[in-house]
């Protein structure tokens, strides 16, 4: 089957908006992993299960950003290549891609299984609650090729134009999830009661049914997917370029628990009720994201098929158009919050305290939401052009450059305000600087474009 030219023909807004709608459910349901283990989690005896949980968290987000950072450097080479026309080569960058990260989930997943209880006496679990979560990593650890490939398997689906089908797989997986969870954890349907262990059981085997759905839609409807030997010279190259891509937008996506983790860190110095209102509020920020993420979704992709097909004008108007748009989105978001600080905190907490500053974090923290999605939309256009290294580099800028050292400033002046204005400050700080880069780099590519033709 043809694959699709609609990033490189349709209008760029229409491209946009219809992607994100698309990719809207897949958002939610992605999220609805974690919500459907943790909500049936809980309904187990005793506070060591979500206990447990919580500790897994931080070890599956660290996972993920190494596997997005592959799976971005998959799906961008293979936009660059359909952009092109090169449908041959776009099939050989994904064959390769998924070859490459299934070996090296495989790698990771040994790892983990026999790391996994070391790794989390490291992190402080201990008692029944260490027992509980190492049981739950070393499922979870051996379904780790089936993760990632449906998280690659699901971008290629984007970067084809197939975003209805990206959130298709996205739900079914979803809800196969929370079909198997209470069947795996409490016993249902005569099988045994394996509590915690149940939700890892459950995750894998959700997983297992995406990939299975997105690989056979890549081999079969869009010929992408292709079991057959290539050739050691063209596979080494591909997995190099894939590797290129790959690596600093890993490391770059690293900054960002490695971020969370060092505030987290400063705000427990303001107290228990400090970390659980900034807590609750990020779950809040979450929800204001949504809308924004869906439109970042297809940008990577767009940008990658423009710019094989050099249509530099596309990418200059995309790249205003989504930053643009998160920006007056975001700033609205954020009067909203303001706005409803209150009864926003009361909604989620009943402790006095927790409300005050879960308020007090809304009303200042908001205002930089929309830095926060400028700054990632600039990495993406850098990405999707080709440059991915710098797209690391501004993730480190943001995280290492500015919010930790703002963090530490705030916390020397025993600040819990200073803590929500240093983030303030480092969120718009890292949007200007990346709206003011890839404003230049589009500017620049247009330039060469209007010189002759492109080299």
């Amino acid at each position: 089957m043809k694959t699709s030219n609609l990033y490189t023909t349709a209008p760029v807004r229409q491209v946009m908006f219809k992607t994100a709608l698309a990719m809207i459910p897949g958002t939610l349901a992605m999220s609805g992993y974690n919500i459907a283990d943790t909500w049936f989690v809980g309904r187990l005896p005793g506070a060591e299960p979500l206990a447990a949980m919580g500790f897994t968290f931080p070890v599956i987000m660290l996972v993920g950003c190494v596997f997005r950072g592959l799976a971005i450097g998959v799906m961008t080479t293979t936009a660059q290549a359909l952009g092109a026309g090169r449908h041959d080569r776009a099939a050989r960058l994904t064959s390769t891609g998924l070859f490459v990260i299934a070996l090296f989930s495989v790698a990771l997943a040994v790892l983990g299984m026999i790391g996994s209880r070391w790794l989390f006496e490291l992190c402080g679990a201990e008692g029944e609650t260490l027992e509980l979560v190492t049981g739950y990593m070393r499922i979870w650890f051996f379904g780790c090729m089936t993760a990632s490939l449906a998280m690659t398997g699901n971008d290629l689906l984007v970067a084809l134009g197939a975003s209805k089908m990206a959130s298709f797989a996205m739900i079914a997986g979803m809800v196969v999830n929370v079909v198997l969870d209470p069947i795996f954890i409490f016993g249902w349907c005569g099988l045994p009661a394996t509590g915690i262990r149940g939700a890892a059981l459950a995750t894998v085997l959700s997983q297992c049914f995406s990939t299975v759905l997105v690989l056979t839609l890549l081999a079969r409807r869009y010929r992408l997917l292709r079991f057959e030997r290539i050739p050691w010279r063209a596979g080494w190259s591909a997995a190099r370029l894939i590797v290129w891509f790959g690596i600093p937008a890993t490391l770059g996506m690293l900054m960002i628990p490695l971020g969370t983790g060092i505030v987290t860190r400063i705000t427990a110095e303001f107290g228990d009720a400090a970390v659980a209102a900034t807590a609750a509020a990020g779950r809040v920020e979450m929800i204001a994201f949504v809308v924004p993420m869906s439109v970042g979704i297809a940008l990577t992709p767009f940008i990658g098929q423009n710019y094989g097909a050099k249509l530099y004008s596309r990418i200059r108007e995309g790249q205003r158009f989504v930053m643009r748009f998160a920006t007056f989105f975001l700033l609205a978001s954020a009067l909203v919050a303001t706005v409803f600080s209150r009864p926003i905190a009361v909604f989620f907490s009943v402790d006095p305290e927790v409300q005050r500053i879960m308020a007090q974090y809304l009303r200042i923290v908001a205002w930089g939401l929309w830095g926060v999605e400028v700054h990632r939309f600039a990495g993406f256009i850098y990405t999707g052009c080709g440059r991915p290294a710098v797209s690391g580099w501004l993730n480190a800028l943001r995280i290492g450059g500015l919010l930790i050292p703002f963090s530490l400033l705030a916390y020397w002046f025993r600040s819990l305000e200073g803590l929500f204005f240093a983030r303030l400050a480092a969120d718009v700080l890292a949007a200007l600087i990346g709206w003011r880069l890839a404003s230049g780099m589009t500017r620049r590519l247009l330039q060469r474009d209007a010189a002759g033709p492109a080299q």
